[in-house]
């Protein structure tokens, strides 16, 4: 993925890209456009980005788009644009949690690719169902949990997977923030206010909104599946509808005969002074690992009984895994965006694979939905968990 590593000739058409959401004043509607941008395989051509008709074709304005192509909902886009022959080919879908199974479901249903936000849905039975219009559907289904591709995180999976780490025993994963310490969502603050409203963002809040990304993480790095958790869900803001801080112990499946894993996650949105601290760490018999999402350009690996190793992105000690990511030479900041676009841009590989009936290459990674049922099955769990005064649960 590097800058400077593919000629024009070389490269695919652009994939016909339409977006559900995402209008004017959506923060993360914009994040997905600057991520698309990023690598250059995807032209966004369509949109329902918004609720009402006249915002959506005011945010299409914005962006350029046709306003023949500008529908006043996704129910709309889908049908009209499965019948153009110039038709959209993929869909990115960046609205509050309860729309993500219709608006998933009547894409798929079509043969069109999705590439969804997370949490996959609001609720485990939405998760389920649209699970299986997914397996029965030709498209592809890829869940936007970015924080798979950054290159260091790419790594520690990697060091994992050759038993550098040896036998995985410890996960420790954490994200707190603290920009819901007061109840902003009382004064109609958009981010603050669906994200807080059970009837949009579903069981959980910040379980929901970041548990899922420190949670997903851990799984991905370490290679591991969760068996069962104990959670002590809270709401400390008072008049709040859903949780904005969590603690959970988890144990993991046995791997290869061995002792099962152990987990610690702590996702919070009250923890004054953190801004987006996600954090992950890994233990095994033979080294641990820590990756720091404030500072992703580098990833510290220990040997036991040796000194802290710092390996960098672009660095000596990247290794492919890392290095297929990499767009820029080592020692210039890579963050949260690249890691976003890598996601679009292993989506645009599998898409182009599809166009054709080629194979993906196998280094071609992002989460699926299986990875998002599995998310949303946690955020339930934590809940059920927590209501038990922290019995233990099977996700």
């Amino acid at each position: 993925m590097a800058i400077e590593g593919s000629k024009a000739g070389e490269r695919s058409p652009k994939i016909r890209l339409g977006m559900v959401g995402g209008g004017s004043g959506a923060f993360i509607g914009g994040v997905h456009r600057m991520a698309v941008r990023l690598d250059d395989h995807f032209e966004l051509v369509a949109g329902a980005l918004s609720s009402t008709a006249e915002k959506s074709l005011a945010s299409g304005r914005e962006l350029g788009l046709d306003p023949d192509r500008c529908y006043c909902s996704f129910e709309e886009m889908a049908e009209k644009e499965a019948a153009r022959a110039d038709g959209i080919e993929a869909v990115s879908i960046v609205t509050p949690n309860h729309v993500h199974y219709p608006a998933a479901k009547a894409f798929l249903e079509r043969g069109i690719h999705v590439i969804c936000d997370k949490p996959l849905t609001s609720n485990l039975e939405d998760a389920k169902k649209l699970k299986a219009v997914a397996d029965a559907s030709k498209a592809l289904f890829v869940l936007t949990h970015n924080y798979t591709g950054y290159p260091m995180v790419r790594h520690a999976r990697e060091l994992v997977q050759s038993g550098e780490l040896g036998e995985i025993r410890l996960v420790q994963m954490e994200y707190p923030q603290d920009w819901l310490a007061e109840p902003i969502e009382q004064t109609g603050q958009k981010q603050a206010a669906w994200r807080t409203d059970p009837k949009q963002s579903g069981a959980g809040g910040s379980t929901g909104d970041i548990g899922t990304h420190a949670y997903n993480l851990g799984c991905f790095i370490s290679g591991l599946e969760i068996e069962e958790l104990a959670a002590d869900v809270h709401t400390f803001v008072a008049g709040r509808q859903l949780d904005d801080n969590a603690h959970v112990m988890m144990r993991f499946k046995a791997k290869g005969g061995g002792m099962p894993a152990k987990g610690l996650l702590w996702c919070s949105q009250v923890a004054v002074g953190h801004e987006n601290g996600l954090k992950v760490r890994v233990y095994g018999t033979k080294a641990g690992i820590e990756w720091v999402q404030a500072d992703p350009t580098y990833l510290w690996f220990t040997r036991l009984g040796e000194p802290k190793q710092l390996i960098t992105r672009g660095g000596a000690g990247a290794g492919a895994a890392a290095q297929r990511v990499t767009r820029i030479p080592s020692g210039h900041p890579e963050g949260y965006l690249e890691a976003f676009a890598t996601i679009y841009s292993e989506a645009a590989a599998a898409i182009n694979a599809a166009r054709t009936g080629a194979p993906v290459d196998p280094a071609v990674t992002y989460p699926t939905i299986d990875d998002g049922v599995k998310g949303v099955a946690f955020v339930e769990a934590c809940v059920a968990s927590s209501r038990q005064n922290g019995a233990w649960v099977k996700p």
